[in-house]
């Protein structure tokens, strides 16, 4: 794990080491939703997947002949889960039942991309591309629940795939692995979660 994270960060810094002037920049707006579990380090109560939704700024810089470049952006995201406490009696005994938490992101993506533009002219009207890398999270806000400690952001892992309509348009797909922990219960500090997030969203660039 720790030879891959050199070499895709060696990888960024070749990238950014090409002259400025070869790079195609551009920037947009995106809008999306997404799908959010919050994964556990122990199966103590059960955990319902939530729904939410994200927008914000989304820029690309792309690098002509090689189809690589980086995407980045600031958006913000809501993300949560259900958390059933109520199955456990050391939370239903002081109230707590079905919680609903709602959790508020300022996510900063940055990701090596590629792009696949060699398609005899019909990259002009659709060109598919992947991308991966990390996700860095700030806490904006979140659910008043007194039993819960949020971490205040997080550090993740994130890989997506996705289509490019008449070089304008980007509808992408991606799932996202949360490395470092969301939140954690207060009375057993040994047990946090990680979110683990399906997002579907959509571009426009200018």
């Amino acid at each position: 794990m720790k030879r891959k994270f050199i070499t895709f960060i060696m990888a960024i810094v070749a990238l950014c080491a090409v002259n400025e002037a070869d790079a195609q920049f551009r920037w947009g707006v995106t809008a999306g939703v997404d799908f959010n579990n919050m994964k556990f380090k122990q199966d103590l109560f059960t955990v319902d997947q939530a729904f939410g939704e994200s927008a914000g700024i989304h820029a690309e810089m792309m690098f002509p002949g090689i189809g690589f470049g980086l995407d980045m952006g600031l958006r913000y995201e809501q993300r949560g889960a259900t958390l059933h406490m109520g199955e456990k009696l050391l939370w239903e005994s002081q109230g707590y039942g079905k919680e609903r938490l709602y959790v508020h992101y300022i996510d900063l993506p940055f990701h090596l991309k590629f792009k696949y533009t060699r398609l005899q002219g019909l990259e002009d009207y659709i060109a598919p591309f992947v991308y991966g890398g990390p996700t860095f999270a700030i806490q904006a806000g979140h659910s008043k629940c007194d039993a819960i400690d949020f971490s205040g952001g997080e550090i993740a892992l994130t890989a997506g795939a996705g289509f490019e309509l008449y070089k304008r348009w980007q509808i992408a797909a991606s799932y996202t692995w949360g490395m470092t922990y969301a939140l954690k219960t207060v009375q057993l500090k040994d047990f946090s979660a990680r979110n683990r997030t399906w997002d579907i969203r959509v571009t426009y660039f200018f």
